[in-house]
């Protein structure tokens, strides 16, 4: 795995997300409570940012259409997306946050 630190902990407030580009990939880091996720920053239905989108009950919701996504897995739990956005592993390590985007955890591959 290749870990890049992409910003620290208090760069992203609890339940929002912070918009990162990692390589060539466009990451939404987000926080729900005390859990980090990192997921391709583009909604699979309207190629918007998630980033600019609420954080709540370990979801993510396109601030476009209301299409909403898991952050463990990237699939959408409402309509209109019907396929899921990648995810990424994600570290933290004493108040930085590293994500690998080399690898998905979902299988998914980043546009």
């Amino acid at each position: 795995m290749s870990f890049e630190r992409v910003a620290s902990l208090s760069d992203v407030p609890t339940y929002e997300a912070l918009a990162v580009t990692v390589d060539r990939y466009d990451v939404a880091i987000a926080r729900d409570g005390d859990e980090v996720f990192a997921l391709q920053d583009l909604c699979s239905h309207a190629s918007v940012s998630l980033s600019e989108g609420e954080v709540a009950d370990c979801t993510i919701e396109c601030w476009l259409h209301g299409s909403t996504f898991d952050l463990r897995t990237g699939k959408p739990t409402t309509f209109p997306a019907t396929e899921p956005v990648a995810t990424f592993p994600v570290e933290v390590r004493d108040g930085d946050i590293y994500v690998d985007v080399t690898t998905t955890l979902n299988g998914v591959t980043p546009a």
